[in-house]
């Protein structure tokens, strides 16, 4: 069944400073519903048949932190192998982390026992990035969308179960006839709404996107985006969106995190990190971003990044982006660059900036 409109679904013109950004600076910022403190997941690599023995250490994230206000979405962005997805399944704790904390409404998830997080779940959900493997292929899409409802215990019966799972599909876009469909009988976009349907049926406070529309057609991509933008209005929903196509983050996002190589680089709200990016490495990967118009986009200047991504398992000495970066000096390599505010709500990890 396709889902694909007559013409491209657009994004809707993203506007200036948010509500939630405007109420903001007149008052007391919204209160924090997600922190991330100096959080770690190293993998540990090991050699030997009969006895293993730990010869390096993987590190997938090294010493992250960040926040996440109410009501706000937060776009973890990087290129593929930076961590930004190893970070989100550590804050599900889906990946036990090695060090650090990961404080949700005050509590720290990362010391929590398997019983305290059964209650903790309730309030954070995840989308994942794929519709096709993440959907249960041997249940219909009202079984798939009720489970959470049945396994928490807030329905009766499997009765109460469907019908809350096709109000849910009715809230997503879909109609409850699809509730007695197999996952395969629906589109790329279809599944993923049933996903999003499935993240909403437990009422959570914090929804983690994790690349929710890059295994979608543009137009889907498009439609999705609008969907989740309307349900956090009506809902108040707060997000973590991780991605990289910054397109994407740019429209959603209210704050802006980039890491590399496991370690955040720079963070500030979305209009100041697309007009005037500090650290060299967001600078070179916004001008990776096409532009629509051809003129500007042959015209434009271009930053090319020389080398390769270091391995986790061996990062360079210093600042980890140093080997390829255009305006690197010998300092750079001499000692890890702090996270510092250069502009107020405005950080870079950089000792040039």
């Amino acid at each position: 069944m396709s889902e694909t409109p007559p013409s491209p679904t657009p994004l809707r013109e993203a506007p200036g400073p948010s509500a939630r950004s405007v109420a903001g600076a007149e008052g007391p910022p919204p209160r924090i519903i997600l922190e991330v403190r100096n959080l770690k997941k190293h993998y540990p690599v090991t050699s030997g048949v009969l006895t293993q023995r730990v010869v390096g250490l993987i590190k997938a994230v090294d010493d992250v932190s960040f926040v996440v206000r109410e009501g706000e979405t937060v776009g973890l962005v990087g290129e593929s192998g930076c961590g930004k997805t190893t970070t989100a399944r550590c804050i599900l704790q889906l990946e036990r982390p090695t060090g650090g904390e990961v404080l949700f409404e005050g509590k720290d998830l990362a010391r929590m026992g398997e019983t305290e997080l059964r209650a903790v779940r309730r309030r954070i959900q995840v989308i994942f990035q794929d519709p096709y493997g993440s959907l249960n292929p041997r249940m219909t899409v009202g079984q798939i969308v009720g489970e959470p409802l049945t396994v928490h215990g807030l329905v009766a019966d499997r009765a109460a179960a469907l019908a809350r799972a096709e109000d849910l599909l009715a809230m997503v876009g879909l109609s409850g006839n699809l509730a007695d469909r197999y996952p395969h009988e629906l589109s790329g976009g279809q599944r993923q709404r049933v996903g999003i349907a499935r993240a909403l049926a437990l009422e959570p406070r914090l929804i983690v996107c994790d690349e929710p529309v890059s295994a979608l057609d543009v137009s889907i991509q498009a439609q999705i985006i609008n969907l989740l933008e309307d349900l956090q209005e009506r809902f108040g929903l707060t997000y973590l969106f991780v991605a990289h196509d910054l397109s994407v983050v740019r429209h959603i996002s209210d704050q802006v995190v980039v890491m590399y190589l496991g370690k955040i680089m720079e963070i500030a709200d979305r209009r100041a990190l697309y007009e005037g990016p500090l650290h060299p490495y967001t600078k070179a990967l916004l001008a990776a971003v096409p532009i629509p118009d051809p003129t500007v986009e042959a015209t434009r200047e271009r930053t090319v990044l020389k080398g390769e991504v270091p391995s986790p398992l061996d990062p360079p000495a210093g600042c980890v982006f140093h080997p390829r970066c255009p305006i690197a000096i010998a300092e750079c390599s001499q000692g890890i660059p702090p996270l510092r505010e250069v502009r107020p709500s405005h950080w870079a990890a950089c000792i040039r900036v």
